[in-house]
């Protein structure tokens, strides 16, 4: 089975938000996870780019220190299990800890927002390891337009040009997941080093404003970059995105009950976690009034075959040496049937291959591709920032 290099996992999201950060269990079973150690195993994951996500409409300073902490749990989560663990700062690193059998521990920033508009900030966060840097959430930043919001500056301002050159320059992925096509085409214009999509998907398949367009993905091929496939539901089919909004519109219709807020608080020092409040995360059903709407309308399936044609749009547009995996993970619960968890990497490579995928190809799709992008990003690197003795 070939390994799986995959692009993005919200796990230290979850991580914060149902157990303040504690990161004892996850080599057994977590059924309240989409990831633990079992299931990466199971899904033969050899590489993960672990997603230090924080809300976009947190305040710049704010967003910092949330960052900081998503980027500590990481690294105490990677401590916790040596044997199973290592972090990974570049393309050598990945294939020591892959050979050591371990999984690599890569950490990709999902917001500009985390910067501050601050390059020193930006060069801070290269010197801890961090990978990629996605230019934008799904809020618009000063420098940078997102995907799900009115265009602000056209794609990119100057400043937004100058973030992209510097992390090209100090070897941090530039990520276009999440931006708006005329973002991902001045990241392009500026680009001098290949780019990623973490997560995100075809848009010729499905128009959805977080997917991507075929002229974003031909230029791809000359960047010499990775659009790495999705699995989220409402990407994936435009049915399923139907439904999730006919389902949202009866959630709020119904006027449901106050909740904790979505982005939990951290423990405060000396403060137990266990004693924090509960996160219900996305969980809706427990509302009677809500599940008696959902059992009369049901989810539309999405299936693992519809997720494989996204995987081969990509491939024939951009061409087989710039597609790989980003499942998103524990950041969504719309996920394909049978690939619920981090375990499910498998089915779709055997649907890849029942359609005619080489071996070489599956290869190059689940990590193989990713990986050539890591290298050449170091390889034209100005002043590479990474941790000088990263855990191997």
């Amino acid at each position: 089975m070939e390994l799986i290099i995959d692009g993005h996992n919200d796990l230290p999201m979850q991580l914060r938000g149902r157990s303040g950060y504690r990161v004892d269990g996850l080599d057994r079973p977590r059924p309240d996870l989409q990831t633990d150690i079992p299931r990466l195993r199971a899904g033969g994951v050899g590489g993960q780019f672990w997603s230090v996500y924080v809300p976009g409409d947190l305040s710049e300073p704010e967003a910092v220190v949330a960052t900081m902490e998503q980027i500590d749990a990481v690294y105490r989560m990677v401590a916790a299990y040596p044997d199973d663990f290592a972090i990974a700062c570049g393309a050598d690193d990945v294939e020591r800890a892959i050979a050591a059998g371990k999984i690599a521990s890569l950490i990709g920033i999902e917001g500009g927002h985390s910067l501050a508009t601050s390059l020193g900030v930006l060069r801070a966060f290269a010197r801890l390891g961090v990978r990629y840097v996605t230019l934008t959430h799904n809020e618009n930043t000063s420098w940078a337009d997102s995907a799900v919001r009115e265009s602000q500056v056209g794609g990119l301002n100057d400043e937004g040009r100058a973030v992209v050159r510097e992390m090209q320059r100090i070897g941090v992925l530039v990520d276009l997941s999440h931006v708006a096509p005329v973002t991902m085409h001045a990241a392009l214009d500026t680009a001098f080093a290949p780019v990623i999509f973490s997560h995100s998907s075809a848009r010729a398949l499905h128009d959805h404003p977080r997917n991507v367009p075929d002229d974003v993905l031909a230029r791809l091929r000359d960047n010499g970059g990775v659009i790495q496939l999705t699995f989220v539901a409402p990407f994936l089919s435009a049915e399923y995105r139907a439904w999730s909004a006919a389902a949202d519109a009866e959630w709020q219709r119904l006027g449901p009950p106050a909740r904790p807020a979505e982005w939990p608080r951290a423990p405060r020092p000396g403060e137990d976690p266990a004693t924090l409040p509960d996160w219900p995360g996305p969980d809706r059903i427990v509302e009677p009034a809500y599940a008696s709407w959902l059992a009369a309308h049901p989810k539309p399936p999405v299936t693992v075959a519809q997720l494989a044609d996204h995987v081969e749009h990509a491939r024939d547009t951009a061409g087989i040496d710039h597609v790989g995996l980003g499942g998103d993970y524990d950041g969504t619960t719309e996920l394909p049937e049978g690939m619920g968890d981090v375990s499910g990497y498998p089915l779709l490579l055997t649907e890849l291959s029942g359609r005619g995928w080489s071996p070489e190809d599956l290869g190059k799709l689940a990590g193989g591709n990713i990986l050539r992008v890591l290298r050449e990003s170091e390889r034209l690197a100005e002043e590479p920032l990474w941790p000088l003795t990263p855990a191997r």
